[in-house]
């Protein structure tokens, strides 16, 4: 089997209300598709979603990065997914959003060679898992009653977004919990906006709310800050943008700076960089999630997969794709309450062609 071509697509998200983070408020994406041809007619569907502020890549970029690749992919084996991924790294440094496209690709071939699930590919340690769902910055009183109606579409596990004020960080919390109870399991992810001060304060403060996690409180190059706030507070310290990279989490497990490391297949390069995260944090007794940027439901799925398919992924932030109008893609996960359960369908289980 051989690579014959690589076909690209641009898919714009529009979000159903603008979304506000630390790092920014994002009103609508677009997202790249690809589709990789092969000469027995098997195909499979990737996605790449830039997010500059993050991965440092736009639109135009991914493409232009797509273009570059497929001249150097063409004629290979999609089965081949570690050469591919040597001939790509080689080929390009960092553009960690187009590999992703290509790779979720490749391993969606792979799927449908083998008749089977992705879930079942990777691993298959189940076909679902529970994830949680986003609370964007707004005012405190906002994001409390966001917060509820979450709750009351049967969610149980909320991720709080912070990083712009350290006390309505702070007072969103308490009223979040004041609002939907002591049943519900909280985190609070502040991409990267807090002081070691700022962090270590806040994070003492909202543990008295059964905050169990914060995610990224500090800039993605300050490891030594991160391992003095996890020694100086109870709530466990997850590493999101510190780590790209299977690299990454080596400098995490030797510095000792988190209890949880975030995968993300557009920060990763894709499944085959985020399995080696997963292997190198539980070698180390380190739990991994996986979360996602901005993306359509193929990215999602492809995220999914992975997270079903290990045992040592126990957390999930698989919930971009409730934030965007339906583009229509069909097949692919099944959220029900909170609960994502991947399809039986060989690879993705997606339903696109183009």
């Amino acid at each position: 089997m051989k690579i014959t071509n690589v076909k690209i697509e641009k898919l714009q998200l529009q979000l159903h209300k603008p979304f506000k983070i630390a790092l920014g408020v994002i009103e609508h994406v677009h997202t790249v598709i690809v589709k990789i041809e092969t000469d027995e007619g098997v195909y499979g569907i990737g996605e790449g979603a830039p997010m500059e502020f993050v991965t440092g890549e736009s639109l135009d970029h991914i493409i232009l990065s797509i273009g570059i690749l497929e001249k150097q992919i063409i004629g290979q084996n999609p089965l081949d997914i570690e050469k591919i991924h040597n001939i790509m790294n080689s080929t390009l440094s960092k553009n960690t959003g187009a590999k992703a496209a290509i790779d979720i690709a490749l391993h969606d071939i792979k799927g449908k060679v083998m008749n089977a699930p992705l879930y079942r590919v990777l691993g298959g340690n189940s076909n679902n898992f529970e994830t949680d769902i986003t609370i964007g910055i707004s005012s405190p009183s906002e994001m409390a009653k966001e917060a509820k109606e979450r709750i009351d579409q049967g969610f149980k596990v909320l991720k709080i977004k912070a990083g712009l004020n350290p006390e309505q960080d702070i007072e969103a919390i308490k009223l979040i919990r004041q609002s939907i109870g002591n049943d519900i399991r909280l985190r609070m992810d502040a991409n990267q906006g807090w002081t070691v001060s700022q962090s270590v304060k806040v994070m003492k403060a909202v543990e008295t709310y059964g905050v169990e996690a914060v995610e990224q409180p500090l800039p993605y190059w300050d490891i030594e800050g991160m391992k003095s706030i996890r020694d100086k507070v109870d709530i466990m310290v997850m590493a999101d943008e510190t780590v790209f990279s299977p690299n990454d989490a080596i400098k995490i497990v030797k510095n000792s700076c988190a209890d949880i490391i975030n995968i993300k297949l557009m920060k990763s390069g894709g499944i085959y960089a985020g399995e080696k995260i997963n292997a190198i944090s539980e070698s180390a007794g380190i739990r991994c999630m996986v979360g996602c940027m901005l993306e359509s439901k193929i990215a999602i799925t492809a995220g999914a997969s992975l997270v079903a398919s290990k045992k040592n992924i126990t957390e999930a932030d698989m919930d971009s794709f409730l934030y965007v109008k339906d583009p229509g893609i069909d097949g692919g996960l099944i959220l029900e309450k909170g609960i994502i359960t991947l399809p039986d369908k060989p690879g993705l289980g997606i339903s696109i062609d183009f």
